[in-house]
């Protein structure tokens, strides 16, 4: 059940990341450094996605 909640939080985050990238590439002059970090972040909670997904919780 644990596994299940993990994984509900991290796709909600991926959600919000997603939409971060996209409200700040919309402004006028989007912060690019920004954009860059986010979705590196939303990379790394894809791959725990991944990975919870394909193997389980990792002990």
């Amino acid at each position: 059940m644990h596994t299940e909640a993990r994984l509900s939080s991290l796709q909600d985050k991926h959600m919000r990341l997603d939409r971060a990238i996209l409200d700040e590439e919309k402004r006028s002059w989007p912060d690019e450094s920004a954009v860059k970090r986010l979705k590196l972040e939303k990379l790394h909670v894809k791959e725990e996605i991944d990975r919870l997904t394909r193997h389980g919780p990792m002990n």
